[in-house]
């Protein structure tokens, strides 16, 4: 029998000992206090109701959290960067970044996992395998507790299932079928835990979540919803089971052909990467998940989506930004957050880095938002009308989707008390004739997660909205439009688009035939970019639907140019010498060149999936690497 590797088994060590040490962790404001500081033994931690709610604690640190917030294994993101930025919305132009290094450039193999934490989610990196551990540990032993009712164990335990379900999750849907761990293990024994299928995987994870759900909580209202707000609820381990079953019922694992048929074939064969076929009933299964949960909602309430106070594009934007900014709403059903982990805030990093042109938004992305009535954009209508981005230049009246504004920092929009000058040397983009380096290479600058800089997120511990309310909707409408009732597909995207103040998909496209599938599947796809933006959607969404035509199209930025008769910046000129603030401006796309992507001439579908560590397959405890690499 062979043995896991070192890593498998030193991290069990690790949790009986030096984790029982932890950090303070909260999750509202304010909940735990500072753990002990000494090392203290398995018979220690479960022989105390106070250390073993900690030790849990600690493991619900170990959930993923999106954000680039150190330089570490860990928290570095592939080195700073964001999986949104392999997508076709955002671009990297950080050419130190993981993404430049490995992927963009095509250099990317399985011995990169060998040799760096810089690529998508490492294997052996990453903490999922130390959370998993740590909950079977927790739920091994928490029924040894003196001064702990059942009834608090019962919950605590379904707490520690959700963890592993939301880990195992984590790699899923970068690796599929996976090592299946059903218990901790003594470091002096030997294991054998070769890979599952896509199917026993996808089981295993949904069984935990089933058992979770009947000892939760709906929601943390009796327990004090701003404090305890990030702990699991019976409403995140079911919203979470029907995000696990839409990726799976995905073209990627569901289809009557394998998403790469290049050799090692060994995965396919064994149907670790797919289900061997198309089935339509795991539709069926996403939706009567969908179902089970809107119904219960309809039961018990309390989540709800963001509403706006008013009317106005900035009511909406306020909506907006609580739904996936703020703590203690009604809309988070799983969110992460970290807190005094570093001797700096996690803003002192993520605001140093987006500078350097990591996460630009792409001409692409820009386009997907529609107009502020929900009508699609059209680009040369925009030009002609002078109506890109506001009514003739009024910076006083936006013309496109509240949630463009929110997300993307154009030409003109609200900045640091002022219209921002993104066009060719206006005061944020003085240093580019191009475009095409830092923090505006496109055109556009970030403003989701980045607000107006670094200062404007001092003092903000946000947490990382890890699955809210409005993705259901629109994973409801998925299941729905695959079960052939594309009606009531329309119904759920449009409840997310009212939100914003956006019509309803027919209403927006007339004379389009909106329930056929391929239309409305595209729309969906669009509606979930416009709303998840840089939530860990978009990638994933091209990933899961096979969509090589995403991934091959070339990108674009926005050159803006002054076409007022003036130059330069408005705001750096004296009073008297700035005339009328500019109104008109010249547009001119340009595909993105710098640090082109390898893929846009070289796709290969290899890629949808990541490698495995070609060290940890040589290990022989059954962990077969997947297609292509």
């Amino acid at each position: 029998m062979k043995h896991l590797e070192k890593w498998f088994i030193m991290a069990f060590v690790g949790v009986t000992t030096a984790t029982s040490c932890v950090d303070e962790i909260k999750f509202g404001d304010s909940f735990l206090e500072k753990a002990p500081s000494v090392a203290v033994t398995q018979d220690s931690i479960f022989g105390k109701a106070e250390y073993a709610r900690r030790f849990l604690w600690n493991t619900y640190s170990k959930l993923y959290y999106g954000l680039a917030t150190n330089w570490n294994d860990v928290d570095g993101k592939m080195n700073t960067g964001m999986f949104e930025c392999l997508s076709d919305c955002f671009h990297s132009h950080n050419s130190w970044d993981g993404l430049n290094r490995h992927y963009y450039s095509g250099t990317y193999t399985a011995v990169t996992e060998d040799n760096t934490s810089e690529t998508r989610l490492g294997f052996t990196k990453e903490e999922t395998w130390s959370a998993i551990r740590q909950a079977w540990i927790f739920i091994e032993n928490v029924n040894r507790v003196p001064d702990m009712d059942d009834a608090e164990k019962k919950r605590l335990m379904a707490e520690a299932k959700v963890i592993i379900a939301s880990r195992y999750f984590d790699m899923f849907r970068h690796f599929g079928g996976l090592p299946l761990v059903e218990q901790s293990f003594e470091a002096e024994n030997e294991y054998e835990v070769p890979r599952a299928t896509v199917e026993e995987t996808v089981n295993f994870m949904v069984r935990l979540l089933d058992e979770a759900k009947g000892e939760l909580p709906w929601d943390l209202t009796a327990d004090g919803e701003s404090n305890w707000q990030g702990r699991m609820t019976q409403a995140a381990a079911m919203a979470l089971k029907c995000k696990i079953l839409l990726f799976a019922a995905s073209p990627l694992f569901n289809d009557n052909e394998p998403y790469c048929t290049e050799a090692p074939q060994d995965a396919v064969t064994q149907h670790l990467v797919w289900y061997g076929g198309y089935k339509p009933e795991l539709w069926t299964q996403c939706l009567d998940a969908c179902e089970e949960f809107f119904t219960t909602l309809a039961q018990k309430g309390h989540y709800e989506l963001a509403q706006a106070s008013g009317t106005t594009c900035d009511d909406y934007r306020n909506a907006f930004n609580k739904a996936y900014f703020t703590r203690d709403n009604t809309e988070l059903l799983i969110s992460t957050r970290i807190i005094g982990k570093y001797n700096w805030d996690w803003w002192y990093y993520w605001g140093d880095w987006v500078p350097y042109g990591g996460y630009t938004p792409t001409l692409e992305y820009m386009e997907m938002f529609p107009m502020s009535d929900g009508t699609p954009f059209n680009f040369d209508k925009a030009v002609a009308e002078n109506k890109m981005f506001f009514e003739e230049n009024d910076y006083n009246k936006p013309t496109r989707d509240p949630r463009l504004y929110e997300t993307i920092l154009v030409n003109g929009a609200k900045w640091q008390g002022r219209a921002v000058e993104l066009w060719t040397g206006g005061r944020e983009n003085a240093n580019s004739t191009a475009t095409e380096t830092g923090v505006y290479a496109t055109g556009f600058g970030l403003y989701k997660f980045y607000k107006e800089g670094k200062n404007s997120l001092a003092g903000n511990y946000l947490e990382w909205p890890y699955l809210r309310l409005a993705e259901m909707y629109l994973i409801y409408a998925e299941a729905l439009l695959k079960n052939n009732n594309p009606s009531e597909a329309i119904k759920q995207v449009d409840k997310v688009r009212a939100r914003v103040g956006l019509k309803g998909l027919i209403e927006s496209n007339p004379g389009k035939n909106m329930e056929d599938p391929n239309v409305l599947m595209e729309a969906i796809l669009n509606e979930r970019a416009c709303e998840l933006g840089l939530e860990d959607v978009r990638f994933f969404d091209m990933i899961r639907n096979k969509r090589a035509d995403l991934f091959t199209r070339p990108l674009h930025g926005l050159l803006i140019e002054r076409a007022d008769g003036g130059t330069g910046s408005w705001s750096d000129k004296p009073a008297a010498d700035r005339g009328p603030f500019p109104t008109k401006f010249k547009y001119t796309q340009f595909q993105i060149s710098n640090s082109a992507r390898s893929w846009w001439s070289n796709f290969n579908s290899k890629w949808y999936l990541a490698a495995f560590p070609v060290n940890e397959v040589n290990k022989g405890y059954g962990l077969v690497q997947n297609p292509g690499w």
